[in-house]
């Protein structure tokens, strides 16, 4: 089974004293739900699954009185259980289906008979209403794809190399190069699988990408099944702008352009289904800003922006057809970019930044800004050999250095400094933003 960050925040509700009820958010097959089967099987005696879409009947245990013997007692008799005071976690999966069961968790919670956790996909969560909220009851979290980290808890990496590259980065000395490179051959697969559980799982077992594409693109079929199941009216739309993602992102500027879509498409048409899959989880927004200033969505731009995939694997089934055995082995270069973009924003995001980018009449560009520390840090993303070369991030420092507290380049390259730029690699991405506090 795969080792995930989720399963320790886990540990951590459980030995504090469970007094609320875990909402466990993420996108589709980002492994929610296998989180919590393997933190029951642990922690209980009892396991108690409802899944609301398995089991559409059982929305019908709240639709009476909310309180715990009413609840235990209909879903008893609907064949669920068994329910045994103190030692049983009961799990109300896809819990967007079932808004008054939410509302429900306020009296579970408080009278306390059963410990309960939710989970449910972003999409369905925030597109169907519920009564009450249990505001106090529930405490959030996030669930994304596996990080890389992770993703080498899988590949059997000891916790002694990854503690020397957090150290690496926290003395900013350069990682020992025979474990520098393969760590950036670990990087290199990462890009192509991804982090999509069964993706992870079926590579660490059997390292075929040929498997490994068919799980990629069964979720992504899965995803826009999704989207019509849930978008309504403007599935279509919807739609038009998740299949649009990948070639935007293929080129040189990667900004997502709706005149790709179709011609004389309009923000005001686009804006809802794009602000869709933002919704779902599928995709982040990188907004444009062209001030260095915090905070940046006083001077964002959103007629111009990006889309990033929620997962680079994801990305690379679609963009990088029959050629993920190159991109593994660094023998092409041809749209890596893409990816290597794409999986710093999907850090960035998985660590609760709202993406940004700097262009200011598409003279100075940079790929990401965000709020720092002690201000504005800028991240160029370099997939090249030639990542040295950076002459709108040059630009900027001898312009504004001011106002820039970190100047970060992730890049093919070990770590060092020269001047005021970091130089840091790229599978050291979620070392440097892992910590830092979005405004």
């Amino acid at each position: 089974m795969l080792r995930r960050k989720i399963s320790d925040q886990l540990e951590i509700w459980y030995q504090s004293g469970r007094c609320k009820a875990p909402l466990i958010f993420g996108a589709r097959q980002v492994g929610k739900t296998t989180a919590v089967r393997e933190f029951a099987r642990s922690h209980y005696n009892h396991f108690v699954e409802v899944n609301f879409v398995k089991h559409p009947i059982a929305m019908q245990a709240f639709d009476g009185d909310l309180t715990t013997h009413t609840i235990v007692s209909n879903l008893s008799a609907m064949g669920f259980g068994p329910f045994v005071e103190g030692s049983t976690l009961v799990f109300l999966d896809e819990i967007q289906e079932c808004p008054k069961a939410r509302t429900a968790i306020k009296f579970l919670v408080e009278e306390h008979r059963y410990d309960f956790i939710e989970s449910g996909s972003l999409l369905g969560i925030n597109y169907k209403s519920v009564k009450s909220y249990p505001v106090g009851y529930e405490e959030r979290y996030d669930v994304f794809p596996l990080d890389f980290e992770e993703f080498l808890w899988a590949k059997g990496v000891s916790n002694e190399v990854i503690s020397i590259v957090k150290n690496a980065y926290s003395s900013l000395t350069a990682v020992p190069d025979f474990i520098h490179e393969q760590l950036s051959r670990y990087y290199r697969e990462y890009l192509v699988v991804g982090g999509m559980p069964e993706a992870v799982q079926k590579y660490v077992t059997n390292p075929d990408f040929n498997e490994v594409v068919k799980i990629q693109r069964s979720i992504t079929t899965t995803y826009r099944a999704d989207i019509s199941n849930y978008a309504g009216r403007q599935a279509s739309l919807v739609k038009r702008v998740f299949d649009a993602l990948p070639s935007s992102l293929a080129k040189q500027d990667k900004r997502f352009v709706l005149a790709s879509i179709e011609k004389g498409a309009s923000m005001r048409k686009y804006e809802d289904p794009t602000q869709w899959l933002i919704d779902a989880g599928i995709a982040y927004y990188s907004i444009n800003t062209n001030a260095l200033e915090l905070p940046f969505e006083a001077t964002e731009n959103r007629k111009l922006f990006k889309l990033y995939m929620v997962d680079t694997g994801l990305l690379c089934s679609q963009l990088l057809r029959n050629m993920q055995f190159a991109v593994m082995n660094g023998e092409i270069d041809i749209n890596e970019g893409a990816l290597t973009e794409n999986y710093v924003a999907c850090v960035l995001a998985a660590n609760n930044m709202a993406l940004h980018y700097y262009d200011k009449k598409s003279k100075l560009e940079l790929d990401f800004v965000i709020p720092d520390l002690n201000g504005v840090s800028i991240i160029e993303v370099k997939s090249g050999a030639d990542y040295k070369k950076h002459a709108s991030l040059t630009n900027i420092l001898t312009e504004s250095a001011d106002k820039i507290d970190r100047a970060i380049v992730l890049c093919r390259g070990n770590v060092e400094k020269c001047g005021k730029i970091i130089y840091l690699p790229l599978y050291m991405a979620s070392e440097a933003f892992g910590s830092v506090t979005s405004s």
